[in-house]
């Protein structure tokens, strides 16, 4: 199995909330690179909190390096494309 197919697969595979957090990472990963969890959350009506619970499978499925970067004041993720 492809890269390609595998992680399509394993994006399926995703909650509802995940999806919501990888679609706008892909939609913003583009002209950013670094993301708080706070500004994810108020962006999306979801918690810092869910949002770095959910970090983890969304990284799993995701077509972008997903890696956390630091914590000030809110977990930041350093998000790049693949």
């Amino acid at each position: 199995m492809s890269a390609s197919a595998s992680r399509q697969a394993a994006s399926e595979t995703l909650t509802r909330k995940q999806q919501r957090i990888l679609e706008y990472l892909r939609g913003q990963a583009v002209t950013k690179t670094y993301f708080k969890s706070r500004v994810i959350g108020d962006e999306l009506d979801l918690s810092a909190k869910e949002v770095g619970t959910n970090m983890t499978a969304v990284a799993d499925a995701a077509d972008l390096d997903i890696e956390k970067w630091g914590y000030s004041s809110s977990t930041t993720w350093k998000v790049t494309t693949a």
